[in-house]
This record gives C-alpha cells, structure tokens and sequence, in this order.
C-alpha cells in the first residue's frame, strides 16, 4: 500500500473516529439536558407546593386574627350590654340569664372554638 493510500485510511479512520466520539457527546449532552430538565421539573413542583402550603398558612393566619378580632368586639359588646343592664335599667346584678349576655357569650365560645380548630390546622401545616 503506497503512502497516499495509507494517509486516506488514517484519514478515513480519523474521521470515522471523530463521527462516533461525537455521537457518544451528543447522546450524552441529550441524557444530562433530559435529567437537568427532570431535576428543574422536580424543583418546580415541589416550589410550587412550598409556596401553596405557605399561602395556605398564610390565609389561616389572617382567619384567626380576623377571629380574634370578633371575639374582642364580642366582649366590649358584652361590657356594653352589662353596663346597659346595670346603669341604664338600674338591674341589681346580671347573670348568664340577662337578656342580650348568654346570646353574645354563646357566639364568644363558638368563635374561640373555631380559632382552636383553625391553630390546630396551623400547627399541623407547620409540623409537615
């Protein structure tokens, strides 16, 4: 085989070579493109549920201080209507059974109850 030959098969060779340590790069490029974009998929999902559970939180914790609020009003409400019955109808004494007293306390506990509920919620969010 003369000298020209031997350089064309060498070239040849080179070549060929070259086209399948390309291939192997690109297959894989493709196979980290295809697991960075599984891992980026992954990452977003669990963002996004991070971020759900927050807001989630979030609205809980503006209920509870919206509650609490309710429950403040109640009880000047409650003042109000005890100083109403002993000032203004010059009652001797009130009790649960003062009219306007059992109705606004029983509306008291329902709150409080439902603020429990809602901070065990809370608290339950937190602990996951």
């Amino acid at each position: 085989m003369g000298f020209r030959k031997k350089v064309k098969v060498l070239l040849e060779q080179g070549t060929q070579v070259s086209k399948e340590l390309a291939s192997k790069a690109g297959e894989k490029a493709q196979d980290w493109g295809e697991k960075g974009l599984q891992a980026s998929k992954d990452l977003m999902n669990k963002a996004g549920a991070k971020a759900q559970d927050l807001g989630e939180r979030g609205v809980l914790v503006i209920e509870i201080k919206q509650l609490k609020g309710q429950v403040q009003k109640l009880v000047d409400t409650l003042g109000l209507t005890a100083y109403e019955a002993l000032v203004t109808h010059e009652a001797e004494s009130i009790s649960v059974g003062t009219p306007g007293i059992k109705e606004i306390l029983d509306e008291i506990a329902s709150i409080k109850e439902t603020i429990e509920q809602k901070e065990g919620e809370l608290q339950d969010r937190k602990e996951r």
